[in-house]
């Protein structure tokens, strides 16, 4: 079994994409509230320690605020981004996500350290890779042109957890800018995308030290999670950014966040595609 190894771009291990590509999004100075709110939490992932409360100048205002300061924190952390999460609230609602640094991408089984983590959950999700780089435009890329780039999809698991000793009960706006409560994803063994794989409600089975823990209701709440691509394609290409092949863009929990009470192993198994697993001790 093997240790806590990210696979991501710029790694001694094979990467999840055999393309190499040295992908970040532009970035922009703004007001000094993105810059001062990221250099506490990139401290606080250093020192191993949650924060408290902000003073309210360094809240963020707005979506702009929030993106800012995961570049900042990129940028602080010298990080190489391998993928994106993103997710909606509702079938209809507003589309949001975080880059994932290289660091924080992991093969199924890889065995992880409770201690690295104050808090964790688990969710189990589908992944999706495109096969072709988005080029930027000023016309944003339809959903048919989004949608034929699919190449391959796996099945992931996401550890959530965050820098904020109130969470999950702080802004959302605050868990945007703190690369959207990401601790790590597992990824699993990527298969050809098939277009009539049921992403509603699809045939699952989560299991914790062999039990069952699947929940009785099964769904992401985006519904469909290939809405959610042209978002982020558009995300990038109308600012003037490429977003490249073989990112791992991983899109919502179908089972809800999962806090496991000990230590122990996951194993997430969708109708279709690789089993994802890990061991936590």
């Amino acid at each position: 079994m093997p240790d806590a190894q990210p696979i991501g771009r710029n790694r001694s291990r094979k990467p999840l994409s055999s393309q190499d590509h040295p992908y970040q999004e532009q970035h922009v100075t703004t007001r000094p509230a993105p810059l001062q709110l990221a250099h506490l939490i990139v401290d606080a992932q250093r020192d191993g320690r949650e924060l408290e409360q902000l003073a309210p100048e360094l809240m963020p205002k707005d979506f702009a605020d929030a993106y800012q300061t995961q570049q900042e924190i990129l940028r602080l952390l010298d990080a190489t981004v391998a993928g994106w999460k993103i997710g909606s609230k509702s079938p209809t609602g507003h589309t949001q996500g975080s880059p994932l640094p290289s660091e924080c991408l992991f093969a199924s089984s890889t065995h992880f350290d409770r201690a690295d983590f104050g808090k964790m959950g688990f969710e189990l999700e589908i992944a999706f890779r495109f096969g072709r780089d988005f080029l930027p435009r000023a016309q944003p890329y339809s959903p048919d042109e989004v949608l034929n780039g699919i190449e391959s999809m796996a099945s992931t698991v996401e550890i959530v957890t965050s820098h904020f000793a109130k969470w999950p009960n702080i802004e959302p706006l605050l868990q945007l800018s703190d690369m959207l409560n990401h601790g790590a994803l597992i990824v699993g063994e990527f298969v050809p995308f098939n277009p009539e794989f049921d992403f509603l409600k699809p045939a699952l089975k989560l299991t914790f030290d062999g039990q069952d823990i699947t929940p009785t209701t099964i769904g992401n709440p985006a519904g469909d999670p290939r809405r959610l691509l042209p978002w982020l394609v558009n995300h990038h290409t109308t600012q003037g950014s490429t977003l490249p092949a073989g990112l791992v863009i991983t899109t919502g929990t179908y089972t809800g966040v999962y806090n496991p009470p000990r230590a122990g192993r996951l194993v997430g198994q969708i109708e279709g595609l690789p089993t994802v697993a890990l061991t936590v001790s």
